[in-house]
């Protein structure tokens, strides 16, 4: 190995670099000193435990490219320093701070100011990719810079970043000789797969029966209306929720900028690429209120956000803890999560269709046709009081899934069949209707009080219809808010612009578990 020795040259020197905090981009500046003294190596600016250790990578991967390490007193500050800063993404800047400050490397002030440098060293100099780097990647150009050097693993998740210039290094040396004019590197290019359906690998044809539940999932996709299956075990509602992603649109572009910036923040894009089909996120009803709204020590997106534009099955619902559950209510409104520690607010992204199951008794099969129930009252009622009204309120189309008979499943009934295709198409006709509104910015089911007021026109006989539903289904303002917002999707599946009586009786269809669960409870 050639050792090179620093040069007798001591000066003062600053990388460029960022950090996330949410989804949000804070930059960071590495300002280097090297200095006579004692042979020391401190960073300071709030530093976690992460990057403290830095300093024995940083130092070895240098010593294994080939420079022997300056005998000064090496002091880095990352600036602003009043904000915590975490993670390995400061190694690569660190390095080239020390080298700049050394006399090894020069940087002109201008590339200095227009470059972002992020990434993890290995032992050997190696640079290892880091997570978040896609939303630093969004927001570079509002940070006054045009160029980002990173791992090649992030190069591929930023590339797709517009008017943004992704250098992809692999190792330290390749980085020094490119920026030393010894080497080209070739800006990575955007090579990402194009948005895509899921593939059908069972068709809702193949469903027998459930006719209402299907058509309940067309109207779910079709405006964003969260929805609630109940029933007995075996019913379906699994099976029927599973196959809902093959009714969603495929992601716009923004929407999958969006939802890979969460993604790459939990470090799920290192394999590189965007997201490419709408996530559908199942968790176990064990999980804990941080694994499914968000949260840690330095906090992290929760399954809320890692559904966004997508969507997020909870299945036995009752089963979840109710301070979880009822920690979905603020999320479900806003859109959006928000986690307060002592010192930050972070938010997260969570515009997600929530799709609910659960058996409507401890033994679930009260009101079954085939079995009886064998539950005491007083069980069903505290089984079912586990879900408040408040968070019921916001699911927009309920859905009683029966057991069906032997006879009901053996028979063809080919004219009531409805298949994925004839469904998605019926979806893309709403999401046209849609579009013409907000041009792709909002859906029925996220519809505020002045869209509905402009937007959900009744005729005389719907009106009339909507008064009754109000009185007998004993709607607060949020419920018959989400009554018109189901039949405007109604009338958009059938092309009207008027909402029709016809349409707000089948809305009304879909809140008659509301009913079930107050005569049960």
């Amino acid at each position: 190995m050639l050792s090179l020795h620093i040069e007798n040259k001591i000066m003062l020197t600053k990388i460029a670099s960022a950090t996330t905090w949410g989804i949000h981009t804070y930059p960071i500046d590495i300002e280097v000193d090297l200095s006579y003294g004692m042979i020391q190596f401190f960073i300071v600016g709030l530093p976690d435990a992460t990057i403290r250790e830095s300093r024995q990578r940083i130092l070895t991967a240098l010593k294994q490219c080939g420079f022997r390490l300056p005998e000064r007193k090496i002091t880095v500050n990352l600036a602003p320093a009043d904000r915590k800063k975490e993670g390995t993404s400061f190694d690569l800047p660190i390095a080239l701070g020390i080298l700049h400050a050394a006399g090894f490397i020069t940087f002109s002030d201008t590339y200095l100011q227009e470059t972002l440098f992020l990434g993890e060293l290995s032992l050997d100099g190696s640079i290892k990719p880091i997570k978040g780097v896609l939303p630093i990647a969004c927001d570079a150009l509002s940070l006054g810079k045009k160029r980002l050097v990173v791992a090649p693993e992030n190069a591929i998740e930023s590339s797709l970043v517009d008017n943004i210039e992704i250098i992809g290094v692999k190792h330290l040396t390749d980085l020094i000789a490119y920026i030393r004019g010894e080497r080209s590197i070739p800006p990575t290019d955007a090579t990402c797969a194009p948005p895509q359906r899921p593939v059908v690998q069972e068709d809702l044809n193949e469903v027998r029966g459930q006719f209402t539940a299907k058509r309940a999932l067309q109207i779910a996709a079709a405006g964003r209306h969260n929805l609630l299956f109940m029933g007995s075990p075996g019913s379906g509602k699994t099976m029927l929720a599973q196959k809902l992603p093959q009714l969603l649109p495929p992601l716009s572009h923004t929407e999958r900028i969006e939802t890979s910036k969460v993604y790459s923040i939990s470090g799920k894009l290192l394999e590189g690429g965007l997201i490419t089909q709408r996530p559908f996120r199942a968790p176990h009803h064990t999980i804990s209120a941080a694994g499914l709204i968000g949260g840690g020590s330095v906090p992290q997106p929760g399954e809320i956000s890692l559904a966004h534009h997508g969507v997020l099955f909870l299945d036995e619902l009752t089963e979840f803890k109710s301070s979880t559950i009822e920690s979905l209510r603020q999320p479900l409104e806003s859109r959006e999560v928000h986690i307060v520690r002592a010192q930050h607010a972070v938010s997260f992204p969570a515009n997600f269709l929530l799709v609910a199951a659960l058996n409507p008794c401890p033994c679930g099969f009260l009101d079954d046709k085939r079995r009886p129930c064998t539950c005491h009252p007083n069980r069903v009622q505290q089984y079912l009081n586990r879900i408040s009204g408040p968070l019921i309120d916001r699911i927009d189309l309920q859905v009683a899934v029966t057991s069906m008979s032997y006879d009901e499943m053996s028979q063809d009934n080919s004219s009531q069949k409805l298949s994925s295709e004839t469904l998605y198409e019926g979806v893309l006709r709403a999401q046209k209707a849609q579009d013409s509104r907000w041009n792709g910015t909002l859906w029925n089911g996220q519809m505020s009080v002045r869209h509905i007021n402009e937007y959900c026109q009744l005729t005389p006989k719907a009106q009339v219809a909507t008064e009754k539903a109000f009185e007998v289904l004993h709607l607060t303002m949020r419920g018959y808010h989400k009554l018109l917002k189901i039949a405007r999707t109604i009338a958009d599946l059938a092309g009207s612009n008027l909402i029709d009586v016809g349409h707000i009786q089948e809305a009304m269809s879909y809140r008659l578990i509301d009913r079930f669960l107050e005569r049960k409870a």
